[in-house]
């Protein structure tokens, strides 16, 4: 009986170590199993955690491949203009190095080119408004140009438009069926337009008969360019600050036009320029200031600056404004070659291919009133200079030459001088001189 009790006991003892060993292996299968669980999560997790700055990344890089096209540098004192338009659209394809659009300052005009060759997405400004150096401007997406040129960048607006226009009349044509029954809703249709003309027909007529005069009395208005209001700014200056006062004569243009005549042929033939009179009384101003330096100088402060060389500055007419291009060291060109230089300047200023540097600098101003017809002004200092020479139409008119009663082409000059620091003696002689220049033109190989 001791021996069966005790050979049960130790069947229970070893079947529960049995239990409690199966129990203990379950666990700890579990225990990793939960384990390696946490650990795929937080492996899933920290690669997660790495894939997103690529994903960031790879969407940044296809949000960003457009290449950005800033305000470039216009000048040393140039820092903002008006945007006075784009040559191209958006979705335009645009060659590197093609003109795009183009800034408005108030000296020139400044052209922004592309830096790369690509389809335009983005304009980030609207013409007419202010942009400063640096701003962003435009976007351009880099790549090849489409297999037509522009051309189908252009095309595929109007094949994405036409499904619309075709989509239209089917909308249209849906209620067309519920409407075609009623015939006679049709006819109220047609007629609907015709008290509306009759309506808004006596409107005008009511208007023009409460006028005084019966005329239109429209005004509109029309923003001034940035040029024109430097120009305006620039010429109230000169009022203000000069003590302006303009002395005239008056010079028989006969033996220029002789000259003039005989050579022009020629001239065109050798040279491809007109003979005019700017290169002739641009050199007998030259000439003039030899003797007279004063004429050529200017005012600094409370120093009188005095030039060694002359630089011309003429002055151009624009459809923008007047502007005034330099011929610089115009004392060492020859007349054929102030003719040429004026004419090469004229020619950019009519174009609109002025550079700063072009207009910058001058010592005295020339300005011809003739070409338009002008009998008789007063021209206006351009400051800092101290003076300005007008010249202005030839007219035939009744001249006294020894003692006989003549018909000869006179023209009248005009020197506007700064009173601070010309005197009246200075600028008279100055004039005089000019008028003796040009009526012998030959004096001036002498001088």
């Amino acid at each position: 009986m001791f021996a069966r009790s005790s050979l049960r006991k130790s069947s229970a003892v070893m079947a529960a170590r049995a239990v409690v060993r199966t129990q203990t292996k379950a666990s700890t299968i579990r225990c990793f199993s939960s384990i390696n669980t946490s650990n795929k999560v937080n492996n899933n997790y920290q690669q997660s955690q790495r894939l997103q700055p690529l994903r960031s990344f790879h969407s940044s890089v296809s949000q960003w491949n457009a290449q950005i096209v800033k305000v470039p540098d216009m000048a040393e004192s140039i820092t903002e203009g008006s945007l006075k338009e784009f040559t191209k659209q958006v979705g335009d394809y645009v060659a590197a190095d093609e003109t795009i659009a183009t800034i408005e300052t108030d000296k020139i005009d400044v052209e922004v080119n592309s830096p790369i060759g690509g389809t335009i997405k983005e304009f980030f400004f609207a013409p007419e408004d202010t942009v400063n150096v640096g701003d962003n401007l435009l976007s351009i997406e880099p790549g090849a140009a489409p297999a037509g040129g522009a051309a189908p960048a252009a095309a595929a607006p109007k094949e994405e438009a036409a499904p619309k226009e075709e989509a239209a009349p089917k909308k249209e044509e849906a209620p067309a069926p519920a409407a075609a029954a009623p015939t006679p809703a049709a006819a109220p249709k047609k007629e609907a337009p015709a008290p509306k003309k009759e309506t808004t027909a006596p409107a005008p007529k009511e208007t023009e008969s409460g006028s005084f005069t019966g005329f239109s009395r429209g005004e509109h208005r029309v923003k001034m360019n940035r040029m024109r209001l430097r120009i305006a700014q620039r010429l109230k200056e000169s009022q203000n600050t000069a003590a302006s006062l303009t002395t005239f004569n008056e010079v028989d243009m006969s033996a220029v036009m002789a000259l003039r005549k005989k050579y022009k042929d020629e001239i065109i033939k050798s040279k491809g320029i007109k003979f005019g009179f700017m290169g002739l009384f641009s050199k007998a101003a030259t000439l003039a200031m030899k003797e007279l330096p004063a004429v050529n100088a200017q005012i600094d402060g409370a120093d009188t600056v005095f030039h060694d060389y002359v630089d011309i500055s003429v002055a151009v007419a624009t459809p923008k404004g007047l502007v005034t291009p330099v011929v610089r060291n115009a004392e060492s060109l020859t007349v054929l070659e102030i003719e040429q230089e004026i004419s090469s300047l004229g020619k950019k200023a009519r174009d609109g291919k002025l550079t700063l540097e072009d207009m910058s600098g001058g010592t005295f101003t020339i300005s011809n009133g003739g070409v338009f017809g002008s009998l008789y002004g007063t021209p206006i200092i351009n400051m800092p200079q101290c003076a300005v020479l007008g010249l202005h139409g030839v007219k035939e008119r009744p001249v006294a030459v020894n003692g006989q009663v003549v018909i000869r082409p006179m023209m009248y000059l005009a020197l506007t001088y700064d009173h601070r620091i010309v005197d009246g003696r200075e600028a008279v002689t100055f004039l005089k001189t000019v008028k003796e220049l040009i009526e012998d033109p030959g004096k001036m190989m002498l001088m």
